[in-house]
């Protein structure tokens, strides 16, 4: 492999987008930002209904799509140590395949999160009501989200203080659960009328790899489309990396411990719930972990679990806040988004885009309150945004090392295992998602309107790439005004890509404007 003297990207708007922030996010906030990325309503909630439709062989659809979460984050610390940056995934496309992969990836990035962001917004809502039934929804949405936004408006460090705290609480309820759970099933004690034990996992109503009767010898594979999206976020590493101290000793940290925190919190948890009760003792929209806890004649451990439920909604939220005033920035500079999204907070905090997400967080949470059947197609669409921003992370890996092997780019210093079959095998996975999206959503309801997984990739992704191409029509002459027409990826196979001569109607390489935007 040949090393290069590249030192630095030849464009300056790469640069740009990391002027006015702060590195003040530490080592413990990092560690807790991917811990929190990895737990969140997906396990506490979402793996009720998966366990009820699957059986016991969830436990290998939680450990195959962990293993792709492992690699996703494996690709993605190879491109932050490349060059960290807030603008994440939209900064990777820009540099390794132009401006147009970053506009497409930056709108979808941030339509996964407007959409996700206003489901937990509601579900905040709901999870209230438990205690308090007459709670006007409307009333929990708008108190919910004032918390998190004047968190997010503080600084990046009040972000990192409550992502910890949060992520605190819920390694703390899962890490009671892994005890309480460990006990009565290495014991056998019995909850209700049902005795715990390893051998549920065989004796499960239809074994451990339930095929006959309501499931189907496929429903493990099928079911993996959706347990992906209970992984969703633990990409925040790479938004965060740009206003960390030390994002060099810290993210490959950060992520090696993401395979460890799987097999624990998620496929650990799973075991034990299937060894516990039978697997269709679980019911979709109540958490498994309430049901059994409540079994046990615990019901004050449901209340707890129904708290961290709260607290997980408000993460994703925060998370939410913080990742799309990035992206947005991001885009921003380059003139693919509006102009106001570049203001910055003296404390180094991209205080518009954050308050236009909450804009549409608030218009959505309405919405939805007034017609939930309204937005329930919508939310789904949330999951075509996880699946691309996942691709993006494994084609901007897969080009990078293909720079370095050329002697264009300087190795990263943490480098994806097992290139360039891991990042193809990830690409390859996050299709088959689709697939299944599609196969499991035509199953799900005999009208058709009502197949809401197949509706949103059959007719959404067209939808959205119509979408997208007006957008990007509209967009395009302020950008190539930006850019001096230069449009095309950074590098070329050869070096860093050319535009004609310094003076003769081009730009030289380095360019020659000042983008960095100001800080109001």
């Amino acid at each position: 492999m040949t090393d290069t003297t590249t030192t630095e990207t030849p464009h300056h708007n790469l640069d740009a987008e990391q002027v006015g922030y702060q590195q003040t996010l530490s080592r413990r906030h990092v560690q807790m930002i991917a811990i929190g990325g990895a737990i969140g309503t997906g396990l506490f909630l979402g793996s009720a209904s998966r366990l009820n439709s699957t059986g016991p062989a969830l436990l290998l659809s939680y450990a195959f799509v962990g293993v792709i979460a492992y690699l996703l984050m494996r690709a993605l610390g190879e491109l932050v140590l490349h060059r960290p940056t807030s603008g994440a995934f939209v900064s990777y496309m820009r540099e390794f395949f132009g401006e147009r992969a970053a506009y497409i990836t930056g709108w979808m990035y941030w339509l996964n999160w407007a959409l996700t962001g206003i489901a937990e917004l509601s579900a905040v809502g709901l999870y209230v009501q438990f205690w308090y039934p007459l709670m006007p929804t409307w009333a929990t949405v708008l108190i919910a989200l004032a918390v998190v936004l004047v968190i997010n408006l503080l600084s990046a460090r009040a972000f990192g203080e409550f992502e910890f705290w949060a992520a605190i609480a819920k390694v703390g309820a899962i890490i009671v659960f892994l005890c309480v759970g460990i006990v009565v099933v290495v014991f056998g004690i019995s909850i209700g009328t049902h005795q715990a034990g390893f051998s549920n996992l065989w004796s499960n109503p239809g074994g451990f790899w339930p095929a006959s009767g309501d499931y189907n010898w496929y429903g493990p594979i099928l079911v993996m489309s959706g347990v992906v999206f209970a992984y969703a976020a633990i990409e925040m590493v790479g938004v965060a990396a740009g206003e960390m101290q030390d994002s060099e000793t810290e993210v490959p940290k950060a992520v090696n411990a993401v395979i460890f925190r799987i097999a624990v919190f998620y496929c650990g948890s799973i075991l034990l719930l299937v060894c516990m009760l039978p697997t269709t003792e679980y019911k979709g929209g109540i958490s498994p972990f309430v049901t059994v806890f409540e079994r046990m004649g615990l019901n004050w451990m449901g209340n707890i679990i129904q708290v961290v439920l709260i607290i997980a909604a408000m993460s994703s939220l925060n998370s939410g806040l913080y990742s799309t005033g990035r992206v947005l920035r991001s885009l921003g500079v380059s003139k693919q988004a509006p102009a106001f999204t570049l203001k910055m907070s003296k404390s180094g905090v991209p205080w518009a885009g954050i308050v236009m997400t909450s804009v549409i967080y608030v218009l959505g949470a309405l919405l939805n309150a007034l017609d939930p059947g309204a937005f329930e197609t919508a939310l789904e669409a949330a999951a075509i945004g996880v699946v691309f921003t996942w691709a993006t992370i494994f084609l901007c890996q897969l080009r990078l090392r293909s720079l370095v092997n050329r002697g264009v780019i300087r190795q990263s210093k943490f480098q994806m295992p097992g290139h360039p079959y891991t990042s193809i095998a990830g690409l390859v996975f996050l299709l088959l998602v689709l697939v299944g999206m599609t196969i499991s959503g035509w199953q799900s309801s005999p009208y058709f309107w009502h197949k809401t997984n197949f509706l949103v990739v059959v007719i959404g992704i067209p939808i959205i790439a119509v979408f997208l191409a007006i957008g990007w029509f509209v967009v395009k002459p302020k950008v190539v005004a930006n850019t001096g027409n230069r449009l095309k990826a950074v590098w070329s196979n050869d070096g860093p890509t050319t535009y004609g001569e310094p003076g003769a109607g081009g730009r030289d390489d380095r360019g020659d404007r000042d983008t960095d935007p100001s800080v109001v």
